[in-house]
């Protein structure tokens, strides 16, 4: 899918006034699709955490039943680990707290980012139309 960016602006402007204004709108243009591309990350990373942390809340339910002294195994730096369950339940708690800690920050910052776009977008009314 492509997408168009189509400024309103006047067109009638002298040889010289339009030259200048190439620019402004080439920089606008710009700052717009560095704007877009800021929300899109922001989303992907945001999608990479969600997994993470229903991930992590697997298992918790998976050890949650277990007896504390039960064997398990943890990954650490790529490192397989031998430990007891309820010395990787506390970790594993932990680490899902952390995620969701940067879960709420990295979404508060992504509405920021999109409240940003559409002011952008409404300042220099630009409209995207999608081809496709």
């Amino acid at each position: 899918m492509s997408s168009t960016l189509v400024g309103e602006g006047s067109s009638n402007l002298s040889g010289a006034q339009a030259q200048q204004q190439v620019p402004d709108e080439q920089a606008i243009v710009r700052r717009y699709e560095q704007l877009r591309a800021s929300v899109e990350e922001l989303w992907q990373k945001i999608n990479e955490l969600e997994m993470e942390k229903q991930e992590h809340a697997l298992v918790l339910s998976s050890l949650s039943p277990m007896d504390a002294s039960r064997k398990c195994f943890r990954m650490i730096g790529g490192v397989l680990v031998e430990r007891t369950v309820g010395d990787v339940m506390p970790a594993v708690e932990r680490n899902k707290g952390g995620i969701e800690q940067v879960l709420a920050k990295l979404t508060e910052q992504m509405e920021a980012r999109k409240k940003e776009l559409a002011d952008f977008q409404t300042k220099y009314k630009i409209r995207v139309k999608t081809n496709g």
